[in-house]
């Protein structure tokens, strides 16, 4: 890939990225990322892999606009209409997006080129440790959502068994799993300081979150009780 071609790909790219979550940062770390695993790798597309990283979150407005929209999809038709326009061959745009509509956790659609493997892995690897976690607040505060939601018995839940969306719901239904489902051996290597930082964060936060709650709600029905 030529500097020209990298830079047409990245303007493109710029122009569709307005969530804070998945911005443009998370692009480049992605792409970084993928680069670094793909160093361990041989036989790399290096063309589709870059254009993948490049444009693997750009159908992002159109889920926005429209939940029921899949982003993978979206931005998978997006980057091949892209590429295609810009003078790229059928085979190449049409694995680009393939790259990219595999590179969702939340999908039965699993990456079967090494490409497609790269892209995945690199995505999740920036879901991973307190990077991740920090990301998955930002994207939960968006949307309003809390950080933690209450047990039926009114005490803090963990989110293990939780419907209702809230950060630690998130880290137990998706972060703590991503630890065990990565294609590369790189990439594996990259997840284990990662996997033990976030859990050391999402223990550390429970167990604030409930010595602040717990005790003064104890403390508040002695009171109550007590009347005046």
């Amino acid at each position: 890939m030529t500097d020209e071609q990298f830079r047409y790909i990245e303007d493109y790219m710029l122009l569709c990225m307005k969530d804070s979550a998945h911005d443009r940062d998370h692009i480049y770390r992605v792409l970084y990322v993928a680069l670094d695993i793909a160093s361990y790798e041989e036989h790399v597309d290096y063309d589709v892999l870059i254009a993948a990283c490049l444009l693997h979150d750009i159908g992002r407005e159109e889920q926005f606009l429209d939940p029921a929209v899949d982003h993978a999809l979206a931005g998978g038709e997006k980057a091949y209409d892209f590429l295609r326009f810009n003078g790229w061959e059928e085979a190449p745009a049409q694995h680009v997006k393939a790259c990219i509509e595999t590179h969702r956790y939340r999908t039965d659609r699993l990456p079967q080129s090494l490409e497609a493997k790269i892209v995945y892995d690199a995505d999740k690897i920036d879901a991973t440790g307190t990077l991740g976690i920090a990301r998955t607040i930002s994207y939960r505060a968006d949307r309003a959502e809390p950080l933690y939601t209450l047990a039926p018995d009114g005490t803090v839940s963990d989110g293990s068994a939780d419907s209702a969306p809230s950060f630690l719901q998130e880290y137990k239904f998706k972060l703590e799993k991503l630890y065990g489902k990565f294609y590369t051996k790189r990439a594996a290597a990259l997840m284990v300081p990662r996997q033990k930082s976030a859990a050391d964060f999402y223990r550390s936060m429970l167990a604030e979150i409930k010595s602040s709650y717990d005790p003064g709600r104890s403390l508040l029905r002695e009171v109550l009780e007590a009347g005046p």
